[in-house]
């Protein structure tokens, strides 16, 4: 059975209950996700074999965070024992018109202080298919930068399959790079690109006018976008890009785009209200893809099963995307009632 392969930094995530303030009660809730992670909890959930590389830490928080991969069905074995500390986000769930809230504590963390040779990609490539990564390991330091891009090319010279979610995290890039210097090495060796439309300008310092802030979004101008990268980067076969409405904090409207150098494709819309957490809905919708690109006839399928795992992703708490193929595919055929399963 064909391997999968994803790399990234995995954080604890503290939250406090429901929609408080930090601190608003002296409770938070401890769970683990990242974005490479939280891939490769979808992956292994929708049947397929894969196997997170990261470094962590060697002591309980690092010992936890192993289990609760491993209890998803995720191969761990080639995760990196080194390091002092797992990183940490808070987060702060919005409601209505008061938008989320993520703060980062990640300085040193185990995979800031990763360098090139600490990991044996021969070793992790062999007999792998796909290995996905995304923009938020090079932003996190100069040596994990490196890292990844040394990883990308092992990976192209291996024949494995490359895919690419840029992720742009501003606060994140503070090491003296600027995004499009790092992405746009990395991106030379991808295969497929995925991101929304803030992540794919501000990550390769491609221009063009799209309004985000109206809560209507132009189809059009998504088109443009994706032409516009594949244009430039002749090695990308395929550029999605996921399409947010934000009416407000709890209302979302929620569709995505391919384009596969042949057709233009446009999902199903999803009106998403009432939303519960929509943190992951990315890592989902590139897991759904990936799933979706080696399991159905066409990319229309792939695309409207990531579409719609995404949008059920929104309905769970935490980062990892809880959700099975069933679920996804149900809600991918139309079923949108949201009626009781007996």
């Amino acid at each position: 059975m064909k391997k999968y392969i994803t790399f990234g930094e995995i954080l604890l995530s503290l939250r406090p209950p429901g929609n408080e303030r930090f601190f608003q009660s002296p409770l938070f809730s401890a769970t683990f996700g990242g974005a490479e992670a939280n891939v490769a909890v979808g992956l292994a959930r929708f049947g397929l074999p894969v196997t997170y590389v990261t470094a962590i830490p060697e002591n309980p928080i690092g010992d936890a965070c192993i289990g609760e991969l491993m209890k998803h069905g995720v191969d761990t074995s080639m995760i990196v024992r080194q390091g002092s500390r797992l990183g940490i986000y808070f987060y702060e769930s919005g409601a209505n018109q008061r938008p989320s809230v993520i703060i980062y504590d990640r300085s040193h963390s185990a995979i800031s202080e990763v360098k090139t040779g600490d990991i044996d990609w021969d070793r992790i490539f062999e007999g792998a298919h796909w290995f996905h990564i995304t923009g938020i390991t090079p932003a996190i330091s100069l040596s994990s930068s490196q890292v990844s891009i040394e990883a990308v090319k092992k990976a192209g010279e291996k024949g494995v399959k490359v895919s690419l979610d840029l992720n742009f995290r501003k606060k994140l890039w503070n090491y003296g790079k600027k995004a499009p210097e790092v992405m746009g090495e990395m991106i030379k060796h991808v295969d497929i690109a995925f991101g929304n439309e803030e992540d794919f300008q501000k990550s390769l310092g491609i221009k063009v006018d799209m309004d985000v802030e109206s809560g209507k979004l132009d189809t059009d101008k998504y088109k443009k976008l994706t032409q516009t990268v594949i244009a430039k980067y002749p090695n990308l076969k395929k550029v999605a890009i996921t399409m947010r409405e934000s009416y407000s904090a709890d209302h979302n409207g929620w569709s995505a785009v391919l384009n596969n150098r042949d057709v233009f494709l446009v999902s199903r819309k999803y009106d998403i209200k009432d939303i519960v957490d929509r943190i992951g809905a990315g890592d989902t919708f590139a897991a759904g893809l990936i799933y979706g690109l080696n399991t159905f006839d066409n990319d229309k399928e792939a695309l409207e099963f990531a579409a719609a795992a995404s949008c059920l992703a929104h309905s769970i708490r935490g980062d990892l995307p809880l959700i099975s193929v069933v679920e996804a595919e149900r809600l991918a055929g139309g079923d949108v009632s949201g009626r009781v399963q007996r």
